[in-house]
């Protein structure tokens, strides 16, 4: 029994940390897909706090994981895993049961689990810290509580640190599509059998005090004035396979709205484009982009905040991208990323950039 509850004590201690390490590596990722539940639950108000949850979520994490093995203190951290996992069932369940979250972030993009793989590991987790909580008094520690406390805040000190540091240098693995060596071209091609999800787009409107709904391609024939919009949404008709382009909104556009992507990479001398979301004054922007040009290469500023790019005059192109796809692509603002063609050469926080 005691090789049994070690074995289970140390393959859940491990899991918890592996789980957190890979969160932990990007913070920001973990951030946004918090962001993704508050939309769906209606609390996006929150959205300002997320980076902060996702911190102390894997720090939390970690923290227990170690604890674990340590086995200090062995009840309260069987307590606390246990609320964690229920926690996290709950976010799996959800995500598996509504259809609404694709992905649950378990693992991060590292290791993406459908949420029926992410909701089955979280209920035989759930299980086995079960089973320890209820045999906890046949493990003992024999650590010094003194020993056990500069552990445990050793660790939450590191843990603390290596978030700080992907948020000011990029993620330590880059488990991105548009990571150091991908081509972006090749990585926007639909993968060769992909079936797409079948889908219906349902219109419901009011006549008469009723509410009406129909397919958008069959419209009644009656269809006039007195009916009242409402609403649409998409009906899944039938499920696809899943497999689908790794990347799929990646597109450029001149502040004159003119797509200027296939021109990007069909160019035939290298070029670098600084990815920005928002625009972030306190930046040494004019040190940035003259340490470009001084390599004598074409630089774009790639961004969704036109307005306060423009007023940066910065005498270089402005580019405009969808936030989404910025935030994908660089999760440091302003990333530098080296390109020739569409194939990326390097990728650099600015800090790491200017140290060069």
């Amino acid at each position: 029994m005691q090789a049994f509850l070690k074995i289970l004590r140390w393959s859940v201690g491990l899991l918890f940390i592996f789980s957190g390490l890979i969160k932990a590596n990007d913070l920001l990722g973990l951030s946004y897909k918090m962001q993704e539940f508050f939309e769906v639950w209606g609390i996006a108000f929150l959205d300002d706090y997320s980076l902060v949850f996702a911190l102390c979520m894997n720090t939390l994490e970690i923290v227990a994981g170690i604890a674990l093995l340590i086995k200090f203190p062995y009840k309260q951290t069987l307590w606390l895993l246990l609320g964690l996992i229920i926690f996290f069932t709950f976010l799996t369940g959800y995500a598996l049961f509504s259809g609404k979250i694709k992905t649950c972030g378990c693992f991060g993009d590292c290791i993406p689990l459908t949420p029926k793989v992410s909701f089955i590991k979280d209920l035989v987790l759930m299980f086995a810290i079960i089973i320890l909580l209820f045999n906890h008094k046949k493990v003992k520690s024999n650590l010094h509580k003194a020993l056990g406390i500069f552990l445990l805040i050793l660790s939450t000190g590191a843990v603390g640190y290596g978030q700080y540091y992907v948020l000011q240098h990029l993620p330590f693995v880059d488990c991105l599509p548009y990571k150091r060596g991908n081509d972006i071209q090749e990585q926007m091609k639909t993968p060769e059998g992909a079936v797409p999800d079948s889908v219906s787009i349902q219109m419901s409107f009011k006549k008469d005090g009723k509410n009406v709904q129909f397919d958008i391609n069959q419209f009644p024939t009656d269809f006039d004035s007195t009916y009242v919009y409402q609403d649409r949404k998409e009906v899944l008709i039938q499920k696809g396979n899943g497999l689908v382009a790794k990347i799929v909104d990646f597109s450029l556009f001149t502040i004159n709205n003119i797509d200027t992507t296939e021109e990007l990479f069909n160019s035939n001398n290298p070029y670098v484009l600084i990815f920005a979301g928002n625009i972030d004054s306190s930046v040494p922007w004019e040190m940035l982009i003259s340490t470009i040009q001084q390599k004598n290469q074409q630089v774009y500023l790639i961004t969704a905040d036109k307005a306060n790019a423009l007023q940066l005059n910065l005498n270089i192109p402005i580019l405009i991208g969808d936030m989404t796809m910025i935030k994908t692509a660089a999760r440091v603002w302003p990333t530098v990323v080296i390109m020739n063609g569409s194939r990326i050469m390097e990728k650099q926080s600015y800090i790491d950039f200017l140290k060069k």
